[in-house]
């Protein structure tokens, strides 16, 4: 099956369907970003950064100060950071995966944001996170609240080494 990647360009991806797939996902520090670009080649699907509309500093990253704005955000269930840019056409997509790094054990708010920003109704949404040991948490499950008219899966979490093969591997079960 052919896909048309981030770039214009067609890639062949084995699945099992015609469905259409996107992998977005919020990178704080970039490690986010290479597990999103890793599972976007293996599948041939689209790639979306999330992006803040107020980039996140060093400083807003601190999670051992309660006052950062990581942390005042996560510390606020009903927090919902801008987002910078859009999603061109959410409704070309079968299949979104939903990539983050875990915080505070679950994820960030952002992806809240994200999950109320589209109309996910009929669609399969994967949550995917990075972490150097917790896990996925609560996450499938708040953001199948945010958007119960979609199909969330419980997700995984995975290293920062995780290999192409592996995410390809993980992801073909959903397509």
């Amino acid at each position: 099956m052919l896909f048309k990647n981030n770039n214009g360009g067609e890639v062949m991806a084995e699945s099992k369907s015609n469905k259409k797939v996107l992998v977005a996902y919020f990178s704080a520090s970039g490690v986010t970003a290479k597990v999103a670009e890793r599972l976007s080649k293996a599948t041939g699907a689209d790639l979306f950064e999330i992006k803040p509309a107020q980039p996140y500093t060093s400083a807003d990253l601190d999670w051992t100060n309660k006052k950062s704005r990581s942390s005042v955000e996560m510390d606020d269930r009903n927090s919902r950071p801008a987002i910078a840019n859009k999603v061109a056409d959410m409704s070309q997509y079968d299949v979104i995966f939903v990539g983050f790094p875990i915080w505070w054990y679950r994820e960030p708010s952002i992806i809240d944001t994200f999950m109320e920003s589209y109309d996910f109704s009929g669609k399969q949404v994967i949550p995917f996170a990075t972490s150097g040991g917790s896990g996925m948490g609560d996450s499938g499950s708040i953001m199948q609240k945010l958007s119960p008219k979609a199909k969330v899966d419980s997700g995984k979490r995975f290293s920062s080494g995780v290999s192409e093969k592996d995410l390809k591997d993980w992801a073909a079960k959903f397509f």
